[in-house]
């Protein structure tokens, strides 16, 4: 009889804060710059150089917690976190240990067998290190501290996960809070959200945790699916084997899909932690938590239920819109301008998705108005240009943005309603088109479509689909 394994699975998720300056410099966060150009002596650890903590970043790290049921750490304080590599100018990372900004959340996933809650053991504070490029051409690696000071969040979760799927479920639901909160852009690809895997197996019904391995270098939702199911096997595989698993950090290789084996794991004490001497403890008043929770946005879950009710949208569309900021933004807004939430919503649903997918983009990176998203929907609306015309246009407006009035004006595209000018064209196609006449006398409906399209061919595609038809008919 085989032995059934279950997984055990905790993240530590870091998520780079938006705000324009660092940590404790006033040096930029902007993704990108030559090496080097956004550093000054503080981010670049040099003697004597000393921390000022940047307020947004406390705020930011208070709204996550607010939003993921946190308590915020009314006294709390930075430590230093000691250990010498190259690219941490200072030999120590200035962090939380004793005392982090929150503790104690949650948030819900939905998973196959209904809502579940993953713990959240803590939120602290601390700051990025920097950035080593290896050069394998001049054989030597160099440090670029243009990311050095940059501000983090890490959030800790508790081992309630117990699949792939609920880790991408949790981190999904994480990465659009911060999103909604405007706290982070989370992208995977750029590192400004980075997850952690911590992993064991244990048998079905045991107590214990079993030996954990923790799993860095996962930047996408994708590679970090691929390096837990590859992980689980691994540990199954030496304990079936009668063998141990060694406590330590492996590094997910996502094109061998293999791990292997960073360092032995430490521990908190090999960090040498103590009270950062250069900052003062920060005190958070309830009037500072009040204020902040004052501030705090509809957050997704809130607007899914708003959206069913005030806009009357079927709960898988709402669920699309309300998966990106960016998206349910641009939906609010453009509902707004033209009050016809229906409307909307299946451009975005059909047409911009349609279109985001060919493109390989993702739903941050829609550039265009509401405005004219709105103006579309009222010309489409008003018959003024039919559905081919406005699908035409809709692209126009997805890749520049234009004014849609102003470019149907200037292409000439309104619709012809004008009838004596599609009398004399539908007679025209008759003329021309004996064998469809009759076939169509004979009962063969299909040979209408053809005669109207003939027409439409003949418009130029400007006509109205529906006069067409009736005029056809009418003199058929």
């Amino acid at each position: 009889m085989s032995r059934q394994y279950e997984t055990v699975i905790g993240l530590e998720v870091h998520v780079e804060l938006a705000t324009k300056t660092k940590i404790f410099c006033s040096c930029s966060t902007e993704f990108g710059g030559a090496p080097n150009t956004h550093t000054c002596p503080v981010c670049t650890g040099m003697p004597g150089s000393l921390p000022v903590l940047n307020k947004k970043v406390v705020e930011y790290a208070m709204a996550v917690g607010l939003a993921t049921n946190c308590q915020i750490t009314r006294h709390c304080k930075f430590d230093r976190k000691n250990y010498f590599y190259p690219d941490n100018p200072q030999n120590y990372q200035i962090s939380q240990l004793y005392a982090p900004i929150c503790r104690n959340g949650y948030v819900e996933i939905e998973t196959e067998s209904g809502s579940k809650k993953i713990g959240i053991h803590e939120i602290h504070m601390e700051e990025d290190a920097g950035k080593l490029i290896h050069d394998e051409w001049e054989d030597c690696s160099l440090v670029d501290y243009n990311r050095s000071g940059v501000p983090l969040i890490e959030i800790v979760s508790e081992p309630d996960m117990r699949s792939a799927e609920e880790v991408i479920a949790y981190l999904d639901k994480l990465r659009l809070i911060i999103q909604y909160l405007g706290a982070s852009d989370c992208k995977l690809q750029e590192g400004s959200m980075r997850a952690d895997v911590n992993l064991s197996v244990r048998e079905v019904g045991a107590k214990e945790f079993g030996t954990r391995t923790e799993m860095k270098n996962l930047n996408s939702f994708k590679a970090i699916g691929r390096a837990i199911e590859g992980e689980r096997a691994r540990q199954i595989e030496l304990l079936e084997e009668g063998k141990q698993v060694i406590q330590e950090t492996r590094r997910w290789d996502d094109n061998k899909e293999a791990s292997h084996a960073m360092r032995s794991k430490e521990d908190a004490q090999d960090y040498r932690y103590f009270p950062e001497p250069d900052l003062v403890p920060v005190d958070i008043s309830e009037e500072w938590i009040e204020e902040v929770r004052s501030r705090q946005p509809e957050l997704r879950t809130e607007k899914l239920v708003r959206y069913k009710e005030e806009f009357d949208i079927p709960e898988y569309d709402a669920k699309i819109l309300t998966s990106s900021k960016q998206m349910a933004d641009l939906f609010e807004a453009a509902t707004a301008l033209c009050g016809k939430p229906k409307k909307v919503s299946n451009w975005l649903m059909v047409e911009t998705m349609r279109l985001l997918k060919e493109n390989g983009q993702e739903p941050e990176d829609l550039k265009f108005s509401p405005e004219h998203l709105a103006k579309l929907v009222e010309l489409a609306d008003a018959g003024t240009i039919n559905s081919t015309v406005a699908k035409e246009v809709f692209e126009h407006i997805f890749y520049d943005d234009i004014d849609p009035e102003a470019y149907v004006e200037e292409k000439g595209l309104k619709t012809v309603n004008d009838e004596g000018a599609l009398r004399e064209t539908i007679e025209r196609v008759i003329a021309a088109n004996p064998q469809s006449v009759a076939d169509y006398k004979g009962g063969k409906e299909k040979a209408l479509g053809f005669l109207v399209g003939q027409t439409m061919k003949e418009m130029k595609g400007k006509a109205n689909p529906g006069m067409v038809n009736q005029i056809l008919k009418e003199l058929l």
